[in-house]
């Protein structure tokens, strides 16, 4: 069997077409392999085991439901290319693998004592949250400036942290809004930052082996929790059975006039990422068995898309997110 008939290539976002692959390996995805440009993913139309390569510019993991086919994979790659086998992998992209039977661990611990280090906080006490949720960061053109190149330097290390820290993306994003003219509070709120990461070494991302997992989304918005711009942060996260693998926190571009529109909006936006994340279940051979539930904890939002009717409360909301629109009311009520 040739490697065109059974090659499962996922791509990460630096290789999201055909067109950006190497053209030796793109030559190999041509025939036998359906490919779905928008999400990265080629496939082969092949249903009893699946194959899955992971691009990185030159760095590869190869990865799959069987053992035997696996090793067929990488011998046939290293006939075509120049590479090594470097067996099991513990660590890849500054990120720790730790696998044990059943499990595997994602984390950053090397990363991030590298990060206390460079910044001399490899010492420091630790805090038990990663901000202050009391003190509410602001442009403030008259108080005491700082390094922006050191304030950038923190905050680009920080946002890469978050590839294994859902718990620390929420406040990573409210310090990435100050990286031009920042100042001594938003320092400060940085330094916060690592004082929490450092009682937290260890902590990482867990996935367990869950045979007949669900795709479960859950979608939150702080309402305004930008005071100057009036504009409110969504989050959401996705997990398939109890693992969490698909997280996001960033400010809305719409301003909100109350609370209903704000989680109306988060919702959508987690409701656009379900939609794409199906689509990877599928094209990687695992179709969700059931509607995607997405939870929200507010009842006129799900009001809303129970019944996504025009009204004196929801036209607004409408109108003015119709470029996010997709009705949460497939994913809640079983018709998607």
């Amino acid at each position: 069997m040739s490697i065109q008939e059974w090659l499962l290539l996922m791509s990460h976002s630096t290789c999201n077409s055909q067109s950006q692959l190497p053209p030796a390996l793109s030559s190999l995805l041509v025939e036998g392999v359906a490919q779905n440009t928008s999400s990265g993913v080629y496939a082969p139309g092949v249903s009893f085991f699946t194959i899955v390569i992971s691009l990185y510019v030159d760095d590869l993991l190869v990865t799959g439901s069987c053992v035997q086919e696996i090793e067929k994979v990488k011998k046939e790659l290293m006939s075509l290319f120049e590479m090594s086998d470097l067996g099991q992998v513990s660590f890849f992209l500054g990120i720790e693998i730790n696998q044990s039977k059943g499990e595997i661990i994602l984390c950053q611990r090397k990363y991030l004592s590298e990060i206390l280090k460079k910044f001399k906080f490899d010492g420091c006490k630790s805090v038990r949250t990663p901000m202050n949720m009391k003190e509410k960061l602001v442009i403030e053109e008259t108080k005491e400036e700082v390094d922006e190149r050191n304030y950038r330097s923190l905050v680009g290390c920080l946002m890469y942290l978050t590839t294994s820290r859902p718990d620390v993306l929420f406040a990573v994003n409210v310090l990435s809004r100050f990286l031009n003219n920042p100042r001594r509070s938003h320092l400060v709120a940085a330094k916060r930052v690592l004082r929490y990461l450092k009682g937290t070494l260890d902590y990482g991302v867990l996935f367990k082996s869950d045979f007949e997992a669900d795709l479960v989304g859950f979608a939150d918005s702080d309402c305004v929790g930008s005071t100057q711009d009036m504009k409110s942060t969504s989050g959401f996260c996705f997990m398939l059975g109890s693992n969490c693998f698909s997280w996001s926190s960033k400010k809305e571009e719409l301003v909100a006039q109350s609370t209903a529109e704000a989680e109306f909006i988060a919702t959508t936006t987690a409701a656009n990422q379900a939609i794409w994340l199906r689509k990877i279940l599928c094209d990687l051979g695992f179709n969700p068995r059931i509607p995607t539930q997405i939870n929200v904890d507010n009842q006129a939002a799900i009001a809303i898309s129970k019944n996504p009717v025009f009204n004196l409360m929801s036209k607004f909301i409408f109108k003015k997110a119709n470029k996010y629109f997709i009705s949460a009311r497939s994913f809640l009520y079983g018709e998607y």
